[in-house]
This record gives structure tokens, sequence and C-alpha cells, in this order.
């Protein structure tokens, strides 16, 4: 059964909050009584507020508290609505403009929720997502996209760990991959090995970009493992930040006077009370 529209419709209440969102924040950017921090605002200036938000709410979401993610998707939105107000005054486009085609653009691209084709699975609407958008693209007379240029793009706009994923897997599904497991185990020794010689020579440069080839080839385990490598790391880092509070939850004393086998002992007993718990 497929839908001719999305169901069910944003109640009053919900759209009043969305309005009353967007009038506030054209009163912030308001030459007259407007916030001169707000007003000094360009695109590029939020730019890391975008990024921020959107790690908190990545946060608030693994810490699964429903009140902190309403508040950080809130403060994800405000970007949304503050990018938009300062694009309408320039005439650029506006919040409706932005709903609308993101609308439009999920209705086109889900064609067995809103049409009448049949799909038999998620990786099924995956794959017909890439096509569509490919189709999109030379309707509007771009040139289709190289592999490298696609590649390149990750590099550039997503996080280092996730890059290197998405690289891989994208390079994988043309066949850029190796025969078996084995092969990946025996790359990351190989580049294992050339990082250690790269650290007896001294050169900085060439040592990280032989770190970088090493954590590369660690990223390609990780995908053939089926494991996420930015999870595992998020994991790492705050198994440590919570065994180092418990550390400093043990001392009498400023850490700095305490040698690194009493520091050792204390870090194996915080482990062991954090494993307990």
């Amino acid at each position: 059964m497929t839908n001719s529209s999305p169901s069910p419709h944003a109640d009053n209440s919900t759209l009043t909050a969305l309005q009353e969102l967007i009038t506030t924040v054209a009163q912030l950017r308001s030459r007259l009584g407007g916030c001169p921090w707000d007003l000094a605002q360009t695109p590029e200036s939020l730019i890391p507020y975008v990024l921020e938000e959107a790690y908190e709410v990545a946060d608030a979401i693994r810490g699964g508290d429903p009140e902190a993610i309403a508040e950080e998707l809130g403060d994800l939105l405000l970007q949304v609505v503050l990018q938009a107000q300062i694009a309408s005054e320039t005439k650029d486009f506006d919040l409706q403009l932005v709903a609308e085609k993101i609308n439009q653009k999920l209705i086109r691209r889900h064609p067995h929720v809103f049409g009448e084709l049949q799909v038999a699975d998620a990786a099924e609407v995956k794959q017909n997502w890439d096509q569509i958008k490919e189709q999109e693209k030379a309707a509007k007379g771009e040139a289709t996209q190289t592999l490298s240029s696609k590649l390149d793009r990750y590099a550039r706009t997503l996080p280092t760990l996730t890059a290197a994923m998405k690289i891989s897997e994208k390079a994988a599904a043309v066949g850029f991959e190796w025969e078996n497991i084995q092969g990946v185990w025996d790359k990351f020794h190989e580049e294992l090995g050339e990082f250690e010689e790269a650290l007896q020579i001294g050169d900085q440069a060439h040592q990280e970009a032989e770190l970088g080839d090493l954590l590369f080839s660690l990223t390609q385990l990780a995908r053939w493992y089926k494991l996420n490598p930015t999870e595992a790391l998020q994991g790492t880092n705050q198994r440590f930040v919570q065994r180092f509070s418990k550390i400093e939850a043990m001392i009498d004393r400023p850490i700095t006077d305490y040698s690194l086998e009493e520091l050792e002992k204390f870090w194996q007993q915080a482990k062991k009370i954090i494993s307990d718990q």
C-alpha cells in the first residue's frame, strides 16, 4: 500500500511553536532593537556553531535523555533558522524554500512510499536513492561526478574517521577491495612497519603521513568486521574520562605528586570499580 501524502500532519501547536521561533530569530536580527551579536553573524561565522550543535545532538542521543535530546535538537534547529534568516535578508533564499526543497526531495526519492514502486529491503531503498540522485543531476545538466570527485568531497566535508570509512566503502563498492580479510591484516601490518620506520627518521611530515596510512588501514579492518570506528573511539574516550575521574576521587594530593607506578595502581582500581558497577 502506498501513501499519496505524508501523515500525520503537524498539528497547529507545532506550527505555532515554529512560527514563534522564526519570529524570535527575525527580531534578534532586526536593525531596530536586535541583538548586536546576532547582527554581527554571517553564514561563515556560524559554521563552528552548526558543527558544535550537531555533535552535541549526537552526544545527547547517545545519553538517551529525551529532555536533553529535545534541547540539543532545538539548538541545532536554531542554526537552520538563523542561516535561513540571514539568507532571506539578502534575498538568496528563505526558510520556506529550505523546507520545500527537502520535502520535495524526500517525496521524489521515496517512490516506494509516495508512488507505486515496490522494494524488498533497506538496501534496495538506498540503491534507488542513489540512482534517483544521479537522475536529478542529469536533469539539471550536471555532469555525472567521477568517483574521485565524490571521495574528495567526503575527505573535505566529513569528520576524518567518518570520511575514511565512507571513502573505503565507496571504493570497495566498485571492486577496489581485498579478496579476503587476510589481505586487510597484511596491509595493516605493512603500514604499522612503515610507521615504525618513519619514527626512526625524525621527519614529522613523513611520520604523520605514515600514521595516517596506519589509521586508514585500521579503519579498513573495522569495515570488514562491520564495526563503527567513530563509536569505538568515542567509547574509549568516555571510558578514559570516567577512569580518570575515579582516580581524582581517590587521591588526596595534586596528581602531579604521584609517581607513574602509583597512578597505574589507581588506574587499575578505577577500571575495576567501573566494571563492577
